[in-house]
């Protein structure tokens, strides 16, 4: 593995300062918001912005690269990136902030388009699965990063110097990627499946794809908030979003080697299931002393996987040729769903209290699970032998679907 990603180093280096300071930055807002005193509702509005950026970003990008190249598409949004961080400090919050958080989820989909273009057209067909691993393990790398970074506190010195700091880390993202010799990449086009043959394909996929959309939009928008109406800590806070992206990592690959040993919709359906439970543990039971952060790892464990199998599933019934359009359209409906998911989260914890979080991501999981069921009974397995190898997954833009073709072309060769 080592070998095949020295090559991209620089890439990695920039991913991982990229989500240091925008996973940083995403957990900074929640929480200055809360203690700001700003509504759920308000704050699941700002988390919803940038999911909206970034499914627009994913679907406009590509024009701006094709006019002035991958490198100045870098530069160009990563100093946008970093200088809407900035003006987070100059404004009051709340509506203000929306606006700025669309900008930062449209410039985060130009860094994920222009980086994983960049990945894929040096991987070889023998190393993307190398490099899809080192791909996520930068990225997650970065996130958990970002969280601890919260323990330090900066804003009780400072109100600006979070937002300081987070905006060093974007900028230094683009300094590997301005320097770097690689030749810039070709743009390679792949577009999505409609929803409508997708759901026709598979509509499991489908409908988990876009639960789990709304299910980690409203966590990633409100979890920080979840702990800290516990009457929990910053630092409480920052290290069970750690405590989930951790456990979330560790847990992805085991589960995903079960569903390729069983009837995948059957591991699929209970995932779901066990999410239901941990989130109602979560919900309930997260403020006991010593609870929250094993309960924090589990539900990440479980819910990490859920997306990439999903994806799984639906190649299941595709033929190779169809499977990176496919993965394509799958993204870009988790974002969407992403994008709906922190507002109805919100609505829920200003009805019900903070335990409205995991009771709507609950809500969600329960939904999903008796759908799955349902499809059980209206449809045939796919064969053990013909079921396609999970690969862990990151849901970033359509662009990775262009990287993870490492079994079909393992299987062509």
């Amino acid at each position: 593995m080592i070998a095949a990603v020295l090559p991209v180093r620089a890439l990695l280096v920039a991913i991982l300062m990229l989500m240091a300071g925008g996973g940083f930055l995403a957990t900074e807002l929640s929480i200055r918001l809360e203690t700001g005193g700003s509504r759920a509702l308000m704050i699941g509005a700002v988390g919803m912005s940038y999911f909206a950026g970034l499914t627009t970003g994913s679907l406009l990008i590509a024009r701006l690269i094709e006019r002035v190249g991958h490198i100045r598409t870098f530069a160009a949004v990563a100093s946008l990136f970093a200088a809407t961080t900035l003006a987070f400090a100059l404004l009051p919050g709340g509506l203000a902030w929306m606006p700025l958080r669309f900008v930062n989820g449209f410039c985060a989909a130009g860094v994920f388009i222009c980086l994983e273009s960049w990945l894929n057209e040096r991987a070889e067909p023998s190393s993307r699965g190398s490099m899809l691993a080192g791909y996520m393990i930068a990225l997650y790398s970065g996130q958990a990063i970002g969280q601890m970074l919260l323990t330090l506190d900066l804003g009780a010195e400072s109100p600006a110097l979070p937002f300081v700091l987070a905006a060093m880390l974007i900028t230094l993202a683009a300094v590997p990627v301005a320097l770097t010799r690689m030749p810039a990449p070709t743009l390679t086009k792949a577009r999505p499946l409609p929803i409508s043959a997708l759901y026709a394909v598979s509509p499991l996929g489908v409908v988990g794809t876009v639960a789990t959309g709304l299910m980690f939009g409203s966590f990633y928008a409100l979890g920080a908030v979840y702990v800290l109406r516990q009457g929990a800590d910053i630092a409480q806070a920052a290290w069970f979003m750690t405590a989930v992206i951790l456990g979330g990592v560790a847990l992805q690959w085991p589960l995903g080697k079960l569903s390729d040993r069983f009837d995948r919709r059957k591991v699929i359906v209970a995932l779901y299931g066990s999410t239901v439970l941990t989130s109602l543990a979560l919900g309930f039971g997260g403020g006991i002393e010593g609870l929250l952060l094993p309960l924090g790892a589990a539900f990440g464990g479980l819910g990490f996987a859920l997306y990439p199998m999903c994806v799984a599933h639906t190649n299941d019934h595709l033929q190779p040729e169809q499977r990176v359009s496919a993965s394509g359209g799958l993204v870009l409906l988790y974002s969407m769903g992403a994008a709906v998911g922190p507002f109805a989260a919100g609505g829920a914890m200003q009805l019900l209290g903070p335990e409205g979080l995991f009771g709507f991501i609950a809500l969600c999981a329960a939904g999903t699970s008796g759908f799955g069921v349902w499809r059980q009974w209206h449809a045939a397995p796919v064969p053990a032998e013909d079921q396609q190898r999970f690969r862990m997954l990151p849901r970033t833009t359509p662009m990775v679907a262009t990287l993870d073709r490492a079994g079909d072309e393992e299987r062509a060769a």
